[in-house]
Order: structure tokens, then sequence, then C-alpha cells
């Protein structure tokens, strides 16, 4: 996982303040918190909610395992953020909502940008009566080659 934003840091606030009213989300305690970490230095990152738990502790902020989980529930479904499904039910939350797709590295557990540009779909299918398309996730799995 990418380092976290430093929460201290004089513009971390303000990003943080603008991104949760971008997505209309009350800024709570710990919803300021969170977002300070995710895009208080203005760069893109996946987390994992165990990173990001981890991250806030180290910070020296008492959040629980599950305020984490909730917050990001609630920043996905805002629109702040995408959820990739990586391994089963184990999910990394992307801050960059734009279409892209994404590698996944899975000797190390760890998610990044594809190139943009890197993956062209040709066509989708026809989404099933009542049914749209919503998004479409690329990730592209890769392990080290033995040596």
């Amino acid at each position: 996982m990418e380092p976290l934003a430093d929460i201290r840091a004089p513009e971390a606030e303000r990003r943080a303040a603008a991104w949760l009213a971008r997505g209309g989300l009350r800024p709570t305690r710990q919803r300021r918190l969170l977002a300070r970490l995710l895009v208080g230095d203005g760069r893109n990152r996946h987390v994992t909610a165990e990173g990001l738990f981890e991250a806030a502790r180290a910070a020296g902020e008492g959040v629980s395992l599950a305020t984490v989980y909730n917050t990001l529930r609630a920043f996905t479904q805002a629109g702040l953020l995408n959820e990739i499904t990586v391994d089963g039910g184990r999910a990394c939350f992307d801050t960059c909502v734009e279409d892209h797709a994404h590698y996944y590295w899975e000797d190390e557990g760890r998610l990044t940008d594809a190139p943009r540009g890197a993956v062209a779909l040709k066509a989708l299918p026809e989404a099933p009566e009542g049914a749209e398309v919503a998004r479409v996730d690329v990730v592209i799995r890769l392990r080290r080659r033995a040596r």
C-alpha cells in the first residue's frame, strides 16, 4: 500500500473538507480523519480497510476497524472511492474514480494503476432487462517471474 498522507500537513484538512463536501457527506471527526489520510496530500492511492486502520493508529488516532469499514462504504456510496475486489472477498479502495485499469500484484497483495490507455474495450454486452452498466473493472493479475 502506498504511504498515506500526513494528517497534520497544513493543506490536509482543507483538501479533506473539500473532498467530503464534493460527496455531500457530513464531516464527522472520523470521516475528516480518514479523508485526511486518503486525500490530504492530493495524491491518488489504493488502500485496504486494514491498511487505513493501521495508518490511523500509527498517527495516534483512535478509530475502530468497524468504523473504518463503515466510513469506506460511505465514501464509496458517495462516489468518492471505487471499490475493487481483488482476492475473493478482499477489497481495495481507489481514490481515483475515473475509469482506468489496474494491476494486482498477487505475490505482494498490492493494487496499482495500469498505464492510461493500456486497455481498450471494444464492446460491452447489452445489460439485462431493467439493468444498466454501472462500471467496468479491469484487473490484470501479475506475479513476478521465478529467477
